[in-house]
């Protein structure tokens, strides 16, 4: 990895690191997932995330039954229409997954430098020297000598709730293990990991296919993107066919931290979300201040994680255990979201700009040549917002694909549909979905403007556009705003200069 792929801006004043942030509507570029749990389900927290800076809510379905998260999403719902705050929904399935069976709930102890056997008998009780799995053919893809990670949902790395085996014997579907360290399991669950070994489980588990339907009533299956999650080894090899297919990735930082020798784990951040980045596809990082589960402080490393995965150019940062059933899912939102507020400042867009011209090549499309006209463009003038107009979302990504440092409001016109049974406007699902893109901040507009005009700016449905901004403090008197927008066949840009 070049050291030129540092995006950070230099050199950085002294002064200004002591310049109080200045409050604003959108509190940072990148997008803050906060996963919705036992701690953060109610309508008031939930409302205090939104207002904090959460775009996007996760639902994590390895966990928790259908009627739980139903729940949960009518309270979200109700977050929504208090707080006026557009919120996507991510839906996160279970998926292949080892587990440990607890059925008694006990806190079990293990000792280290002594044995446990791992069985796939569900119908025996775990102890401190036996642990039933839900997997049958995990002695005939171990051997002597590999590591398995035993850990509760959410991996926090803390060695008193986690346990390091390695493979003694093999004894029929059994596995004999040697603990490494001592530790003590509490709870229902503990997920089981395999370092670097391929376990044969289906993809879809019964629990997804029950989430799949959760998902058809929410909208068209085929209108949803499906974010990949690389987790092992086996993702990376494959990578770069993963990232063709999905709509965006997921970096899965702590089982990969497991699967990876530490010291690679950043190397690997860095270069898929290169990739992200110039293919125009979001990159989504997690486990960035698991201490805030139990603090309303993060560590020092923490906090230069969560700037350096900005810096790295992530689109979003999920928080799961810290919201889902940690104590201050509120005040985790919102240090989160000042952190990579601060990272933008320092952020290398001129660098950056460069690079992604230089990837994308000539001759560019006509749309890859727009979106990248508007941003550099509105640099120059020192605009205070790019407005882009679109049915699709389309255009708008393309825009945030080269991270101007100014918020791009993406207008969405709705299109009438019909499938000759009811019309349906669409419109709602693409403004929801560009929530998870940085730098994206969507608006719905009335749909009797056509994003497409004929004759130039809709000049009424720019007018709500410029309320929203000036709303929402983005846009001022004498602010000059770029406005992206397809005329007939032809794409423009413009630069407008605002009156007091």
């Amino acid at each position: 990895m070049n050291s030129n792929h540092l995006l950070l801006e230099e050199p950085i004043r002294m002064s200004s690191i002591l310049e109080p942030p200045k409050p604003s509507f959108f509190p940072a570029m990148t997008k803050i997932v906060g996963t919705l749990g036992p701690k953060s389900r109610s309508v008031e927290i939930i409302s205090g995330c939104l207002k904090s800076g959460m775009s996007v809510a996760r639902f994590d379905f390895s966990w928790g039954d259908s009627e739980f998260h139903q729940q949960t999403l009518e309270n979200l719902k109700i977050a929504v229409k208090s707080t006026k705050k557009l919120c996507a929904i991510m839906l996160d399935t279970g998926g292949p997954e080892l587990q440990v069976v607890n059925k008694t709930e006990q806190p079990i102890s293990l000792e280290a430098d002594t044995k446990v056997i791992l069985t796939p008998d569900q119908d025996k009780q775990a102890t401190s020297n036996l642990l039933p799995i839900n997997f049958h053919g995990l002695s005939k893809a171990v051997k002597k000598g590999d590591t398995i990670f035993i850990g509760q949902y959410l991996f926090t790395g803390n060695e008193t709730t986690s346990v390091w085996l390695e493979v003694a014997e093999l004894s029929g579907e059994d596995v004999v293990c040697l603990i490494k360290n001592s530790a003590t399991l509490s709870g229902p669950l503990y997920t089981l990991h395999v370092s670097q070994i391929r376990i044969d489980m289906p993809t879809l588990t019964d629990k997804d296919k029950e989430a799949r339907a959760f998902l058809s009533k929410l909208g068209e299956l085929n209108r949803t993107q499906i974010f990949a999650k690389i987790e092992n080894i086996e993702g990376l090899t494959h990578f770069d066919e993963i990232l063709q297919e999905a709509d965006g990735i997921i970096l899965s930082r702590g089982n990969l931290g497991i699967d990876l020798p530490t010291e690679k784990v950043f190397l690997f951040q860095k270069a898929a979300i290169y990739k992200c980045n110039m293919v125009g596809k979001p990159a989504v990082v997690n486990r960035v201040v698991d201490s805030m589960t139990d603090n309303l402080r993060p560590t020092r490393a923490e906090a230069t994680d969560v700037a350096n995965a900005v810096l790295d150019g992530s689109d979003a940062i999920i928080l799961g255990a810290e919201t889902l059933r940690g104590l201050y899912p509120v005040e985790t939102v919102s240090t989160v979201g000042k952190i990579c507020a601060e990272a933008e400042k320092v952020f290398n867009q001129d660098l950056y700009f460069k690079k992604t011209v230089k990837y994308v090549g000539e001759p560019m499309s006509h749309l890859e040549s727009i979106a990248s006209s508007a941003v550099r463009a509105a640099i120059k003038v020192k605009a205070s917002a790019i407005i882009c107009f679109t049915s699709t979302g389309r255009a708008a990504r393309l825009i945030a694909k080269y991270r101007p440092t100014l918020p791009v409001i993406s207008v969405v016109i709705p299109r009438l549909k019909t499938n000759q049974l009811h019309w349906t406007f669409s419109g709602a699902f693409e403004a929801r979905q560009s929530l998870i893109v940085r730098g994206l901040f969507p608006m719905l507009a009335d749909p009797r403007h056509p994003a497409e005009s004929k004759t130039g700016t809709n000049e009424s449905v720019l007018k709500v556009a410029l309320d929203h901004g000036k709303a929402s403090g983005v846009i001022k008197p004498h602010d000059r705003v770029v406005v992206c927008q397809k005329l007939g066949d032809a794409s423009v840009v413009k630069i407008l200069e605002l009156e007091a």
